[in-house]
């Protein structure tokens, strides 16, 4: 599992502590379930916010995407890799077909 970025910390921690002071002013509640209730909401939307931010794409992926939007064309070995990455999902696809649907015969 990949550690979170700096950006997704600051994100989340943020939306954790904007989200339950808002929470706490606008409910004006003082009960410890509901403090609980409102803690517990804003973990979760912290934790929602942190895991959408967009993740660092590396250097070789983003000068990919630049030369195929400029209209270059992709490289001959990614373009067998690829071909050769979907011919092998075909086949387990096929093998998990027939396990599940024994064919007659």
């Amino acid at each position: 599992m990949p550690r979170p970025t700096a950006a997704q910390l600051a994100y989340g921690s943020s939306t954790v502590i904007f989200s339950t002071l808002a929470m706490l002013l606008l409910s004006q509640t003082s009960s410890g379930v509901g403090i609980a209730v409102i803690a517990l909401a804003a973990l979760a939307l912290g934790l929602l916010v942190s895991m959408t931010v967009p993740l660092p794409r590396s250097r070789a992926t983003a000068s990919a995407e630049a030369r195929t939007a400029a209209g270059a064309p992709a490289s001959p070995e990614r373009v067998e890799t690829v071909q050769s990455v979907q011919t092998v999902a075909d086949v387990a696809t096929v093998e998990a077909v027939e396990v599940l649907v024994p064919t007659a015969g």
